[in-house]
């Protein structure tokens, strides 16, 4: 292990042997407050990083009466609170506050909304302070147990806890795998709507874009279903991510609440300097026939529509971004790319902005959140209409998951293909972009292609 002085401001890190962070994370499994950020299906630069924390020594949530702009303005102090720089050599997430931030926060964020959207019923923002983490570079392979020592200040006692906790983590990853349970089905789910009730509500979300209300709404539908006895949301998780495994997957088990999620879309990264955006829009299913399916890719990148709907949110996020941004700095290097993933292939661009001095990485959630892909433009009027036509709190869908470490970086992602555990309950949402081109039963269909391995992993056995 490298010992490194407290007073230089560094962490401490010891390296282990790389494997399959899935493989780790059971032997978590009892951990209080346990978070896995984890990057299933690498692409590039894209999912290099993977991370597991567990045993968090703060937990940030709402205070009571508090505004969205005040909570994160307390959530910059407590940042600057535990600040460290960054050891270049290590994965950027290096002990920080990891979680999520439900859909409804944005209800905190504009009083315009406040009224029309429903609370979550869950907590608006969950992070926990975490000290040490373990973090995976896939590109590389190689893996460190890396912490702060933090909550301690005093420098040696920092390097006591940091080296206590190195230790605790190391003994912890030689245990035996625990056995999960494996033997779980569930296959009657419930929507929010029938199918001709989502087709009307489609209908009239076209109804409000051609009376000039907006350009375009997401529209959602929820599924929901009783958990069984037994039933384990980790088992689950794994089986998820073998189906459907994706850039910006995670696992959160936080208690009452536990969230597993397959997303593909990040919301926003910052690396110190520069925030980045990568807004999804245009969808196609994926087909095991090599010759349907690129028929299918061809179709989505030939599409004028879905390449319009992506350019609009494209023009959204530079106007987010343009709020935080240093004036002239925001650029959009990729407009309309295709990424293809497990069961689709999607039509994915990037909006890219320096951080003017003086502003935070609240002010950039503050700018950004929600995403424009999963809101639709013009985003406020399109967050009181999604409102008015789901009638449910999103909850986690359609919010975020990620870290902001201790050093300066973050990485949220935009929550879609997400299971909430909650209550003796599992429920999840698949939606689309509404515009004027829409036909209401392509995209009822729409949403079962992007929920169906989700419903597929529910409904396997022993799979663990």
């Amino acid at each position: 292990m490298k010992h490194v002085p407290a007073s230089t401001g560094e962490v401490l890190r010891r390296e282990i042997a790389y494997g399959d962070p899935a493989l780790l994370l059971r032997r978590f499994a009892r951990q209080k407050d346990l978070t896995f950020l984890d990057s299933a299906l690498p692409q590039g630069e894209l999912g290099r990083y993977s991370y597991i924390a567990a045993d968090p020594f703060e937990t940030f949530t709402l205070a009571e009466g508090e505004g969205g702009l005040a909570a994160l303005a307390r959530l910059d102090r407590r940042l600057k609170r535990w600040s460290l720089p960054r050891a270049p050599e290590l994965p950027p997430f290096q002990g920080g506050f990891a979680g999520y931030i439900a859909y409804e926060f944005a209800r905190l964020l504009e009083p315009q909304i406040m009224a029309r959207t429903p609370p979550p019923d869950i907590a608006p923002i969950l992070l926990h302070a975490y000290d040490t983490v373990v973090a995976f570079d896939h590109q590389a392979r190689r893996c460190w147990i890396v912490s702060t020592g933090f909550p301690e200040t005093d420098p040696e006692e920092r390097i006591r806890r940091a080296e206590r906790r190195i230790a605790e983590i190391e003994n912890l990853c030689l245990t035996p795998e625990p056995a999960l349970a494996g033997d779980y089905v569930i296959a009657s789910w419930r929507s929010n709507f029938t199918r001709a009730d989502y087709e009307a509500a489609i209908q009239r979300t076209i109804d409000y874009i051609l009376a000039g209300d907006i350009f375009q709404a997401n529209i959602a539908q929820r599924f929901d279903a009783e958990i069984p006895p037994g039933f384990d949301p980790l088992a689950f998780y794994l089986n998820l991510r073998k189906l459907n495994p994706a850039t910006f997957g995670a696992f959160l088990d936080y208690g009452a609440v536990k969230v597993a999620s397959s997303s593909p879309e990040r919301l926003v990264s910052f690396d110190g300097e520069t925030a980045e955006a990568r807004p999804i829009k245009g969808t196609r299913r994926r087909d095991a026939n090599a010759s349907i399916d690129a028929e299918l890719k061809a179709e989505l990148l030939a599409s004028r529509k879905d390449r319009a709907e992506n350019v609009m949110i494209v023009d959204l996020l530079r106007n987010d971004l343009s709020r935080v941004a240093e004036p002239g700095t925001v650029q959009v290097p990729v407009l309309c790319g295709l990424e293809s993933y497990a069961s689709v292939h999607h039509l994915t661009s990037v909006v890219t902005g320096r951080l003017a001095a003086g502003k935070s990485r609240g002010d950039l959630i503050a700018a950004c959140f929600p995403g424009g892909s999963i809101t639709g433009a013009p985003k406020m009027r399109a967050q009181e209409i999604i409102a008015e036509i789901e009638r449910v709190p999103r909850n986690v869908y359609c919010g975020s998951i990620g870290f902001l470490s201790f050093t300066g970086e973050m990485d949220l992602n935009i929550a879609i293909r997400t299971v909430l555990f909650h209550e003796g309950r599992a429920e999840f949402q698949g939606g689309g972009g509404i515009t004027a081109k829409s036909h209401p039963a392509d995209e009822y269909e729409e949403t079962l292609a992007k929920v169906a391995r989700i419903a597929r992993s529910f409904e396997r056995r022993d799979a663990t």
